[in-house]
């Protein structure tokens, strides 16, 4: 037998759990097919990665329902301090962000994985969304009035089809959408730590050689560490016993935070970035990492996600209510017109960043001092950052203002 729906979602990561409950909650039938399923998302061990939560994000989850299940989780972010350590000769530069600046009592927020996971997935729950997990889709075909989708076995029509299938999208290769692509030679290495003195909601970001070193307030005495590392000095460094692993540490954070202890398991994975050459084609769309994969270096990921759901959502209510096909071609490029640009230029500017703060070149030393210098003497400049950053620049979509499409 066939199954209809409005929107076939095939991808059921955070972005894609995220735009199912939107269109959902406009309205929309939805079939969300995921390879996981969801006892595997939410066991114990199964990511040990945390996520910034710009205010435009924060929005968003309040309209989809989601944010109460979380706040008690979330740590806010009170103040960030960027640093580059490797400015020999020259003092290290620093630069602070203060969300006073901007009239607001934070910048953001950061929420480990199992928290967000674990409350998108009570969502979902408690949805009309028809939730195939774990289920492998493979398109068919894209036609006149439907899309066909093979779910384990089962037809699905859908008039659209959506891929958030993570970096380098195979639904999305499979249907003529190209990818930009390199990688940085970098691996990530992530984990948690508990430390024996306050953060204060302190985000501090420092520039080494071989890449950024975050260390993100949780709640607690804890941190979560995102250290960017050339592959061969990763590769060893992921090879160290846990003490060794934490001197490390230990002598990156230059003893801010004193003691400190691993708090869960250590991760790890290849940086680089990637980014499609188009956001759609006939009946099908592209969201989140599908879209856009980029370097961790400003924690933007899951919130450029976050927008492509807040501006699909909106172009493809608007466009039901007028009776147009969602699945055409001239409906979804409204959608790439406004994602597109913007979610480039965001991923080029964190490659340049990448690139100029990862390396010890004399040359490159003198263009980050002089560009530290000029933000931390401007006002102006680093309330634009901020205003990036949270995603209240620009053309906002509904709801990253906090309000129902």
């Amino acid at each position: 037998m066939t199954s209809g729906y409005d929107v076939a979602i095939l991808g059921g990561g955070l972005v894609g759990t995220g735009l199912a409950l939107a269109l959902a909650g406009t309205g929309f039938s939805v079939v969300l097919v995921d390879p996981v399923a969801p006892e595997r998302h939410l066991a114990a061990d199964f990511d040990g990665r945390a996520y910034a939560i710009a205010p435009g994000s924060m929005r968003l989850l309040q309209v989809l329902g989601v944010w109460d299940g979380i706040a008690e989780h979330v740590q806010p972010v009170r103040r960030i301090v960027v640093e580059d350590v490797q400015s020999d000769p020259h003092p290290p530069a620093a630069l602070h962000f203060d969300p006073a600046e901007i009239g607001q009592s934070e910048l953001g927020w950061i929420v480990e994985d199992r928290h967000l996971r674990t409350a998108l997935l009570s969502a979902l729950g408690q949805s009309s969304i028809d939730h195939r997990a774990p289920g492998r889709g493979d398109v068919l075909d894209r036609g006149t009035g439907w899309a066909h989708v093979s779910v384990d076995g089962a037809d699905v029509r859908a008039r659209l089809v959506i891929a958030c299938d993570g970096r380098m999208s195979a639904t999305a290769r499979a249907a003529g959408i190209e990818y930009l692509q390199w990688g940085y030679d970098q691996i990530g290495l992530v984990s948690a730590i508990l430390h024996e003195c306050a953060h204060d909601g302190l985000a501090h970001q420092s520039f080494f050689a071989g890449g950024p070193f975050a260390v993100l307030p949780l709640q607690g005495d804890r941190s979560s560490l995102v250290w960017s590392e050339r592959a061969l000095r990763a590769t060893i460094v992921q090879e160290m016993p846990d003490q060794d692993y934490c001197a490390e540490i230990a002598t990156r954070i230059g003893g801010r935070l004193g003691r400190l202890e691993l708090d869960g398991k250590r991760w790890s994975h290849p940086l680089g970035l990637s980014l499609a050459a188009q956001y759609c084609v006939h009946r099908l769309a592209v969201a989140g990492d599908a879209a856009h994969g980029v370097h961790p270096i400003a924690g933007q990921g899951l919130n450029m996600g976050l927008r492509d759901v807040a501006a699909l959502t909106e172009v493809l209510a608007e466009a039901a209510r007028r009776g147009e096909d969602i699945g055409a071609v001239d409906v979804l490029e409204r959608y790439q017109i406004w994602r597109r640009p913007d979610a480039s230029l965001m991923a080029l500017g964190m490659d340049g960043l990448t690139r100029l703060f990862s390396t010890s070149a004399a040359p490159a030393q003198a263009l980050r001092n002089m560009g530290l210098g000029a933000v931390a003497g401007s006002g102006a400049a680093r309330r634009g950052f901020m205003g990036m950053a949270a995603g209240t620049t620009g053309d906002v979509p509904k709801m990253l203002q906090g309000r129902a499409v």
